[in-house]
């Protein structure tokens, strides 16, 4: 099938000689990595293909030179799908590879527990604990975070419903000491906040209505600056995500708690792990 693909290039799309030999080795390259896997030249899933893309970053390949790959890839299931030998494109919506570089930043536990550690006085102070002990707890996006709803929240079980992208449900855990402070806000502050008002979400601004995400935003820049740091609750879902994994969760775990759809959207934070470890041991070895 890869030859017969190769020759549909060069017979019908006219490509080059040179770029043919290079789609040859970025191709073979792949369905060997597939076939590792005990996948096959004509059945393969999105799952290898993100974790080839990403060995490729992690073995110093540009970004360019594995995009190029990932085309190469893509065309090839294409042509499979055209052909009737595949039933569905596992490359489709696969980013491309050069968004991968922008590595998400992560804040350290040290400094998280700074921010969370920071007793807030009044309504509006356990509010915002509150929120933002969810935030780091449970992983959320800002959106889910401002429109979680109070029957969301199981207290008993311990985890959260929340509707993310594509309007899609997932379950998503909370620990004890966000399920705690969330009880307490719920009882002290957010009647007070409603004045006599009712409201089917659970985190309320002054003015008696669903907290906005800009003013969630500028809440937790104002309490970063007060620790030096420069937050926004996307770094603090990457934190999320980044401790997790570096305290050995697993990837597929950690996919279903953010909410991924594809994971190698996930696998990004494999690199930011790898790269942690790097520093470490280059600041601590005795030759590093």
């Amino acid at each position: 099938m890869l030859e017969r693909y190769l020759d549909y290039l060069l017979v019908e799309k006219g490509l080059s000689r040179n770029t043919l030999t290079s789609y040859r080795a970025d191709l073979r390259q792949f369905l060997d990595f597939a076939r590792s896997l005990g996948e096959s030249a004509t059945r393969f899933s999105r799952d290898t293909i993100g974790s080839f893309c990403l060995k490729g970053l992690q073995a110093g390949k540009s970004a360019t030179s594995v995009s190029r790959s990932l085309s190469a890839i893509r065309g090839y299931a294409r042509f499979l799908l055209l052909e009737g030998v595949m039933a569905k494109d596992p490359t489709e919506n696969i980013k491309n590879v050069r968004g991968w570089q922008r590595l998400p930043k992560a804040v350290s536990t040290a400094d998280i527990r700074k921010l969370l550690d920071t007793p807030r006085e009044g309504h509006i102070g356990l509010r915002d604990m509150a929120m933002m002990e969810l935030l780091y707890s449970s992983g959320l996006r800002v959106s889910e975070l401002v429109t979680l709803r109070l029957d969301a929240v199981n207290y008993e079980a311990g985890f959260l419903e929340v509707t993310g992208k594509g309007s899609k449900t997932r379950v998503v855990p909370a620990n004890a000491r966000a399920l705690q402070i969330l009880r307490r806000y719920l009882l002290e502050s957010r009647p007070r906040l409603l004045k006599g008002r009712a409201s089917p979400y659970f985190f309320i601004s002054q003015g008696g209505r669903r907290i906005t995400r800009q003013r969630f935003w500028q809440t937790l820049r104002k309490y970063g600056k007060e620790l030096s740091l420069d937050l926004s609750p996307h770094m603090v879902r990457h934190s999320f995500a980044t401790h997790l994994l570096e305290g050995g969760a697993d990837l597929r775990a950690v996919q279903k708690m953010l909410g991924h759809a594809d994971i190698a959207t996930t696998q990004i934070y494999t690199k930011v792990t790898t790269d942690r470890l790097k520093k470490v041991h280059k600041q601590y070895h005795p030759r590093g």
